[in-house]
């Protein structure tokens, strides 16, 4: 999601069946920003390979440092090798402070496993095997400068399907994955549905790939958005029809419809909670996702409902996920706006997070 500038012209490509596709077509009539939930652990031992010195060439003297004996070459050190529960241990130790220990143990596990190639079970049903500790340091610097550990290993899950996530795109969150799931259940006979301000692409592409009866759209401004999010739809075999568009206005231009139903994970959280954010968030995370002006903390969710007065089909609905602090703006809103049958929902953490409304 982007913030609300004109954008350039912008030339989509057609793909087979996913990612860009050609100019807009009427249809037919057929993203909290946490971080993972950690996991604990079990207790294992330490272990080292004691390191070899390589033997000095016969033929090929070498000059004597100050602290070297009687002609005896300089050792060379072997790559250091420590066991997996050992660099899991120096890891979380690293991450702890930046955040709780609960957390900072989570980012190590997700970490290790996709430095050592393995499963997050392996790391845990045996930790005292050996693991050797090439590119560990450099993993670690950029997480202990705060770098989301998403960003760091290049991909997230979601919804059960593996998302490619990098800076300039926000990174899914579980809270969405609720959304998708009312979507889901509530929408399998659709014909039509649209993503705004899909990101990477995680809230179509799950669609796509759970309702393959319906024609699943997204848009969004932010071409490295764009990018990410057509790249995921290639790997996942997920058929979206891909666009440029501002939700702020033209977007019923873009995608005439009608649709049965549009989803949003728009931008939400007031400039003032900034400072509040964790410093991964802050420092990594696209702000135009994530933040609006608190003067006017539901543009984006008021011009998606106006639009959709012109996109959806009678008693078609609007799906969003919302700041926790919002719910009664909300149903106030999309009173106005036209709207009817409204529904709050609680997020697993009791948060009123989810909202439904149907056009009359």
């Amino acid at each position: 999601m982007s913030a609300p500038e004109t954008p350039a012209p912008y030339a989509p490509q057609p793909l087979d069946g996913s990612g860009y596709m050609d100019a807009p077509q009427p249809l037919d009539a057929a993203e909290g920003h946490g971080n993972p939930p950690s996991q604990a652990a079990p207790e294992g031992h330490d272990a080292r390979q004691p390191q070899q010195k390589a033997p000095a060439p016969r033929h090929a003297p070498q000059p004597l440092g100050a602290a070297e004996g009687h002609g005896n070459p300089p050792s060379q050190a072997a790559p250091e090798v420590t066991t997996r529960r050992g660099l899991l241990d120096k890891l979380t130790a690293r991450l702890t402070g930046l955040y709780d220990a609960r957390e900072a143990r989570s980012i190590a596990l997700i970490a290790l496993a996709e430095l050592a190639g393995l499963p997050l079970s392996a790391l845990l049903t045996d930790p005292g095997a050996p693991m050797a500790a090439d590119g560990f340091e450099a993993m670690a610097a950029q997480l202990a400068a705060g770098r989301p550990v998403q960003y760091v290993v290049g991909h997230t899950e979601f919804y059960g399907h593996r998302f490619t996530v990098r800076e300039g795109v926000l990174i899914p969150r579980p809270e969405t994955e609720e959304l998708v799931s009312w979507v889901v259940h509530d929408e399998r006979r659709a014909h039509a549905l649209l993503d705004v301000g899909t990101g990477s692409g995680c809230i179509a592409a799950s669609l796509a790939l759970a309702l393959p009866g319906a024609e699943v759209c997204a848009a969004d401004l932010s071409d490295a958005a764009l990018a990410i999010a057509a790249e995921n739809f290639r790997t996942l075999g997920a058929r979206v029809t891909l666009r440029k568009a501002d939700a702020l206005g033209g977007l019923d231009k873009a995608f005439p419809g009608p649709f049965d139903a549009i989803v949003s994970n728009p931008p939400y959280v007031p400039q003032s909670d900034l400072a509040a954010m964790h410093a991964n968030v802050r420092g990594y995370e696209p702000r135009e996702a994530l933040f609006v002006p608190d003067d006017d903390a539901l543009r984006f969710y008021r011009a998606i409902a106006r639009a959709g007065r012109r996109m959806l089909r009678p008693g078609g609905k609007l799906y969003f996920e919302i700041y926790e602090r919002s719910a009664g703006q909300m149903r106030l809103l999309l009173g106005e706006e036209g709207y009817t049958d409204t529904e709050v929902r609680e997020d697993l953490n009791g948060k009123p997070r989810m909202v439904c409304s149907r056009m009359k």
